[in-house]
């Protein structure tokens, strides 16, 4: 069974950065994409980033380009969210997402508890 454990949330001032951490067990995760998704308060949850495990390959929302850097850890089965120049409009809890295959936004199968990201202004 596919277990998805985020840590590293927080709250920070505009401007600062904040790491993520997903945990992955129970699989090799070599044929899946793993996906960072956030949900802010009344709103829907929205894709963030993602990244193939097998090729490394990265995709983003325009509005975390250039600040957010999804990576993995192979060795550690491991997925990180690095998050600079962090905005308030960021805040949200960011979930640790996974599936099988190759397609990036499509459906997600499995997912973590979640970890608040704050920031103020």
């Amino acid at each position: 069974q596919v277990q998805l454990v985020e840590s590293g949330g927080g709250s920070v001032q505009a401007g600062g950065s904040l790491r993520l951490s997903c945990a992955a067990s129970g699989r090799t995760f070599s044929s899946y994409v793993m996906g960072w998704f956030r949900q802010a308060p009344g709103k829907e949850r929205e894709f963030v980033a993602a990244l193939r495990w097998s090729v490394g390959s990265t995709y983003y929302r325009d509005s975390v380009k250039g600040r957010f850097t999804i990576s993995r850890d192979n060795a550690k089965n491991t997925v990180f969210l690095q998050m600079n120049n962090l905005k308030p409009e960021d805040t949200a809890v960011y979930y640790c997402s996974a599936k099988y295959g190759v397609a990036v936004y499509t459906a997600y199968d499995y997912w973590g508890q979640g970890t608040q990201v704050t920031v103020s202004s």
